[in-house]
């Protein structure tokens, strides 16, 4: 029992490493994340409210479809 959930904290462990590389690389690339269009930007005279509407949709779809891949190659 113990030893499965110990390999399920290193598996998300690896996971969560793997995606910060990838948001590094992303970062250093011209890639509009989090500017896409539909992103909510609104500047006021002393307040700025930014929602990534846009971007959550499209980092949900991914990590369903992830999930979902994963969840298949287990079965």
């Amino acid at each position: 029992m113990m030893a499965e959930f110990g390999k399920i904290l290193v598996f998300f462990g690896v996971l969560l490493l793997a995606l910060g590389a990838l948001f590094l690389l992303l970062g250093r690339t011209s890639l509009p994340v989090g500017r896409l269009p539909g992103d909510i930007l609104y500047r006021g005279k002393n307040t700025t409210f930014y929602f990534p509407l846009t971007t959550s949709i499209l980092l949900s779809a991914v990590l369903s479809l992830v999930l979902y891949v994963i969840g298949r190659i287990r079965h």
